[in-house]
């Protein structure tokens, strides 16, 4: 278990990182080339671990229309919102905002599944964390130097992948097709999509920069995408998907520090959002996990 832990805290890390690494790329070329080179670099290491493991086999192509569907919701459209927005945005409130994914899932899923009524807890949490976005935004005093297209941008990858988890459930879960079949297959697909709609042009300017070529190649794309990817499906088979989820607390509070230890203004308005997200969060778990049990009481 202890190994278990330590495999959340670092895939936590890896996350909470990824939002330094964009800034940095996207300083260098477009986010698009960004999210593609991401995709390249990410899929490699799934494809080798699907390949050796037996994972990923032809008759799964039957799946093909979920797989495409999961390629932009899940990857595509997704790694481009965050990466735009975090091109318009400092860090450290990229990774605020990217911290709602929990938030935004639990909503979207109430919307469209209507499994079963919210708890006062888990909509406390909802209200909640909605508040630390607010918070974070800040609309009401012209944003305060926060750029609303970059607030929109990471918000729409969040609603994106949120709106994934929701599909997957539906359509994907009753399958039994493994987490890395899954994630090889949406990555893989998403490859050939991002590479029609990439503009190359001044791409190879990233070899120029060191620093941002080896954040987006290792940090974002071998461990960011595909390492993380491997760490996070063993913590789900050691801890459940409930423990897993606790990765979701560290990339908001990981990429808030690094900002700060980077020389971007956090001040206590940052840090109140921060804990009105993580407190929105924590209280749709514990909402989430006292209606599981009455379910099976």
């Amino acid at each position: 278990m202890f190994r278990a832990y330590a495999a959340l805290v670092l895939v936590g890390l890896i996350w909470g990182s990824n939002f330094i690494y964009m800034k940095m790329a996207t300083e260098v070329i477009s986010p698009m080339q960004v999210v593609f080179l991401r995709v390249v670099a990410g899929f490699l290491p799934l494809a080798l671990a699907a390949w050796a493991s037996g994972a990923v086999n032809r008759g799964q192509l039957r799946y093909f229309p979920h797989f495409a569907v999961m390629s932009v919701l899940a990857t595509s459209f997704y790694y481009y919102g965050f990466v735009a927005g975090t091109a318009l945005l400092p860090s450290s409130v990229a990774g605020l905002l990217g911290g709602a994914i929990p938030i935004v899932t639990f909503a979207t899923s109430y919307l469209v599944l209507r499994s079963e009524r919210p708890s006062a807890l888990t909509a406390a949490g909802v209200v909640t964390g909605f508040a630390g976005i607010l918070l974070t935004a800040r609309p009401w005093g012209g944003g305060e130097g926060i750029a609303t297209a970059g607030v929109l941008w990471v918000m729409a990858g969040t609603v994106s992948v949120g709106v994934s988890f929701v599909y997957a459930r539906r359509y994907l879960a009753p399958l039994g097709l493994s987490p890395l079949a899954l994630a090889t297959w949406q990555i893989g697909l998403a490859l050939p999509t991002l590479a029609v709609l990439t503009d190359y042009h001044g791409m190879s300017a990233i070899v120029e920069n060191r620093h941002a070529l080896l954040g987006l190649v290792v940090g974002l794309g071998l461990l960011g995408t595909g390492l993380a990817y491997l760490i996070y499906y063993y913590m789900v088979e050691r801890l459940g998907a409930v423990g897993a989820s606790g990765a979701t607390y560290l990339p908001s509070v990981v990429a808030v520090a690094i900002g700060a230890a980077v020389g971007e203004t956090v001040t206590g308005v940052e840090l109140a959002a921060l804990g009105l997200i993580l407190g929105g969060v924590a209280l749709i778990q514990l909402g989430s996990r006292g209606a599981a049990k009455r379910r099976t009481a």
